[in-house]
C-alpha cells in the first residue's frame, strides 16, 4: 500500500510498526501498535483477523516480511511501500510517543 493511501485509511486499518524500540521512539505514526518484528509471530492474539492490517517499518523490507508472515496466518495484510521513509518524504505526520516532531531512525 503506498503511504497517500494508508493516510487515508489510517482509521480503518490495524496499523502495526515492527520497527526496533528505538526506531519507535525517535518517530512512529499515529495510531501505530508497536509489535517488533521478532515478537509478531507471538503477539498475533492482540491482532483483529476480521480487520485488515497493514505493516510498516524503515524502509519498507521488514514489514514486507511480516506482512506476508501475516497472510499465512489468515490475516488480510498488507505492506506500506517505502516505509516511514517514504511517509516522512511525503510530508506527512510522525511524532515521538511524547507528541515532539518525529525522525526516521
Amino acid at each position: 500500500m503506498q503511504v497517500d493511501e494508508l493516510y487515508r485509511r489510517r482509521n480503518d486499518i490495524q496499523l502495526v510498526d515492527v520497527r526496533e524500540p528505538e526506531e519507535w521512539h525517535a518517530g512512529r505514526i499515529e495510531g501505530a501498535r508497536h509489535i517488533p518484528m521478532a515478537e509478531v509471530p507471538s503477539r498475533l492474539a492482540e491482532l483483529d483477523r476480521t480487520q485488515p492490517v497493514v505493516t510498516v517499518c524503515r524502509s519498507g523490507h521488514r514489514s514486507g516480511q511480516a506482512a506476508e508472515f501475516l497472510r499465512q496466518q489468515g490475516y488480510a495484510a498488507e505492506n506500506a511501500e517505502g516505509g516511514m521513509q517514504a511517509w516522512q518524504q511525503a510530508g506527512l505526520p510522525f511524532t515521538t510517543p511524547e507528541g515532539k516532531p518525529g525522525k526516521v531512525a
